[in-house]
């Protein structure tokens, strides 16, 4: 929903490569719904194999990449939209990626849904940053034709296929807050990654709502800091 030349997404991309020390690639996907999904899970992947082909090439690839980057711990992130595409990007990343290892998935406030509504869903219905209403539109104009929110793409709770590729995920962060309408969702989501055995480290807030570290400078800090310990346990 947003590009990578927004003031947001570049500062806090920024702010991220420097506080975590890595190097961040940003990926401009395609837009719904011209685009609808899979595009932006291509995207994801094309960019995970742009590195790769970085990585491989000693001559010729990015020198900033390859002499700075530590291909043996390589994360999938993304926040809202972007969490979902990191999710299902994580779950079609092939062998095909050496030298690159991806260790672990950050989930900044996942973007799911379903036919059936939670009780947040219902209580927060009229929320002001993200009404019911306009997720459901979001869905709409993001799913294939012909699909509904059960579709895999938006409900990974009743797809058998890809709750058995969950293990890809590696070490998993997943962040939420409390006055989000999906915080029943991600909270769901936290319980089924660790009954497939997955290693989740779930960061949830009683107080917050969704996308707040877009305008609270104090969340965004916090957010950083979860994802600086997370990536920094993994070294």
């Amino acid at each position: 929903m947003m590009s990578v030349a927004e003031t947001y997404v570049h500062e806090s991309s920024s702010r991220l490569a420097a506080e975590a020390q890595a190097i961040v690639i940003s990926v401009e996907y395609r837009l719904a719904p011209e685009n609808r999904l899979p595009a932006q899970y291509e995207d994801a992947i094309a960019a995970v194999h742009w590195v790769r082909d970085q990585a491989r090439d000693t001559e010729n690839g990015d020198k900033w990449i390859r002499d700075y980057g530590d291909f043996s711990r390589c994360y999938l992130n993304g926040i809202s939209c972007g969490a979902n595409i990191a999710f299902n990007a994580a779950l079609r990343l092939d062998d095909d990626v050496e030298p690159l290892k991806f260790v672990g998935t950050i989930l900044n406030q996942p973007l799911f849904g379903s036919k059936q509504r939670t009780k947040s869903e219902l209580k927060m219905a009229a929320d002001q940053y993200m009404p019911l209403p306009v997720l459901d539109l979001v869905w709409e104009l993001a799913l294939p034709p012909g699909t509904d929110r059960d579709h895999r793409f938006c409900n990974p709770f009743v797809d058998k296929p890809t709750r058995a590729k969950l293990r890809k995920l590696g070490r998993c962060l997943v962040i939420g807050f409390g006055g989000d309408l999906l915080i029943d969702r991600n909270q769901s989501f936290v319980q089924m990654l660790v009954e497939h055995g997955v290693l989740v480290e779930a960061r949830f807030d009683d107080a917050g709502f969704h996308m707040i570290d877009m305008i609270d400078a104090r969340r965004a800090s916090a957010i950083l800091n979860f994802i600086k310990e997370f990536v920094g346990d993994g070294r």
